[in-house]
């Protein structure tokens, strides 16, 4: 999913460009292991921000991480901040519907959280307080 919106982001984002496959390969590790690492204690710093934005400066989040990328890796050029948050609002478009499109529950499963079991009534007469 995150490889997929790298190679549209950097198809469709004017300032977004890589040199080799290989390149792309790697940006996409990297990418995902500051996703997994850095993002949540980003989140976490930053989270009076997020709220007061209601949840707008997580793009702006997406758009460093993605630009520390650029920085980073030889043979991907990401062209300032306004292209990495072009690039990184794309991708989460992308990582957004493919996880809604592959996250169908199968038929005759039931759904989580659904109405609680209740207990079978008891034949002794006794009231709780």
């Amino acid at each position: 999913m995150l490889a997929a919106g790298v190679l549209v982001s950097a198809h469709v984002v004017p300032g977004i460009h890589y040199d080799t496959v290989p390149t792309l390969v790697v940006v996409v590790i990297l990418l995902s292991l500051f996703n997994a690492i850095l993002k949540p204690i980003l989140l976490l710093f930053t989270l009076p921000f997020i709220v007061l934005t209601m949840g707008i400066g997580i793009l702006f989040i997406n758009a460093l991480l993605f630009l520390l990328v650029g920085g980073l890796v030889n043979g991907f050029h990401v062209d300032g901040f306004w292209a990495a948050f072009w690039g990184g609002l794309i991708i989460s478009i992308i990582s957004f519907l493919t996880n809604a499109l592959l996250s169908v529950s199968p038929p005759n499963q039931p759904k989580k959280g659904g109405p609680a079991k209740r207990m079978p009534p008891k034949d002794e007469d006794v009231i709780d307080i």
